[in-house]
């Protein structure tokens, strides 16, 4: 697999901006099969940009709208446009995008996407990269039903990408697929082929309260009841805010630490970022799943705990990518949660800077920050891999 990431700062002029693309990738060898990721600025029209970069180049695209990305060569870059190339003669690609969600089709309209994919493959796919757009409103469909879904029609393929992100206004973020653009929807590619993909996952979240509650009453991403109380009553009683219906903003470094689980009596810790209050139903509305019966807890955010969970995680990775024998690592991508962004206070290009330090020199690696990050989590009691939705973390890839 031969990767190259580039990046313009431009977004006004989408000639130069594509000029600006096309420069940095003028020594690219475009194998037998390739493909583009784009991640850009909400303001970016992307259509335009679609069709200037498609008529040079005539291959498939994905992408998203991302707030930041990371780089391997250039670290943090705050605006603009960010382009990976894949291209590889001994592997294969295969996109596609859903029409647009709602909470009544979107496991049929993922299921579907999947299947004509993977129909396009004469062999099994070896890992699925996906973005999707996720509505913080009460008819929400959970990050964690995004990727479980594709995880069910793919028979468990190593899932890896995250939530679309914005300016925090969560009304902007797109999904991209050659021309068409959704607002709600999953975009994917399926990679079959000689690629051997490793994979972290790293939580950031270090301090965690002393309350720990078990969820009485919830359905899918709302909790009505923890304990014997109310939602909103529990976090009257530990002093949280509540006077507000919109608080993704006030919570944001203060998550709520999930413990579920699994059909084979695993367990699994993740992070959730709750996003709405609903007054009416003295309830609160998450990222993620919330399922009754889990024990769930509260923690702290801080960026000391981000940049050694990023540290930890790339070391973690490059100790993989070394094991591995007969196979060259050259592409990374990863995924980081806009928590974390805001917990870097004014130290923004903290996650960038350690990406340069980690990621070598002939390699490439594009990531983004997400407001939620899909990647498997490997559990240590049974050495099972389970692909998951979460919050708060850092996700890597290598292949």
């Amino acid at each position: 697999m031969f990767s190259k990431v580039v990046h313009t700062d431009e977004i006004d002029d989408l000639n130069e901006a594509a000029q600006e693309i096309f420069e940095q990738t003028a020594d690219f060898k475009f194998a037998k099969n390739s493909l583009a990721i784009v991640m850009c600025e909400d303001e970016t029209d992307y259509p335009e940009l679609y069709s200037i970069l498609h008529d040079k180049w005539n291959i498939e695209f994905i992408g998203c709208t991302a707030m930041a990305t990371l780089q391997g060569n250039l670290g943090y870059c705050g605006t603009g446009i960010s382009v990976m190339l894949l291209s590889a003669d001994d592997c294969t690609f295969s996109a596609g995008i859903t029409d647009t969600l709602t909470t009544d089709n979107y496991k049929e309209e993922i299921a579907k996407t999947y299947h004509k994919a993977a129909g396009k493959l004469s062999e099994k796919e070896k890992m699925i990269i996906s973005y999707s757009v996720i509505v913080t409103s009460e008819s929400n469909v959970p990050g964690d039903e995004i990727v479980g879904t594709i995880d069910e029609a793919s028979g468990h393929t190593p899932i890896f990408g995250g939530l679309a992100s914005d300016g925090f206004n969560f009304t902007e973020s797109r999904v991209f697929y050659n021309d068409r653009v959704e607002k709600s929807g999953v975009v994917m590619v399926l990679i079959s082929g000689n690629i051997k993909p490793v994979w972290v996952t790293m939580n950031s979240i270090e301090s965690r309260s002393i309350y720990k509650f078990e969820i009485t009453e919830s359905e899918g991403n709302q909790i009505f009841k923890l304990g014997s109380s109310t939602f909103m009553d529990a976090l009257r009683k530990a002093q949280f805010v509540v006077d507000k219906t919109d608080v993704f903003g006030d919570y944001i470094i203060s998550p709520f630490v999930l413990t579920i689980r699994m059909p084979n009596g695993d367990e699994v810790e993740v992070a959730r970022n709750i996003s709405v209050l609903d007054h009416e139903k003295q309830s609160g509305i998450f990222l993620g799943g919330m399922p009754q019966g889990a024990y769930v807890g509260i923690g702290t955010l801080n960026r000391d705990d981000v940049q050694n969970s990023v540290e930890k995680a790339l070391s973690e990775l490059m100790n993989k990518v070394l094991k591995e024998t007969g196979y060259e690592y050259r592409t990374f991508i990863c995924t980081t949660c806009v928590a974390r962004f805001l917990a870097l206070a004014s130290n923004l290009k903290a996650e960038g800077n350690l990406c340069m330090k980690y990621i070598p020199k002939d390699s490439s690696l594009l990531g983004m920050y997400s407001y939620g990050e899909f990647c498997p989590i490997k559990v240590s009691e049974s050495g099972e891999d389970y692909n998951l939705f979460h919050n708060m973390t850092f996700t890597t890839v290598a292949f």
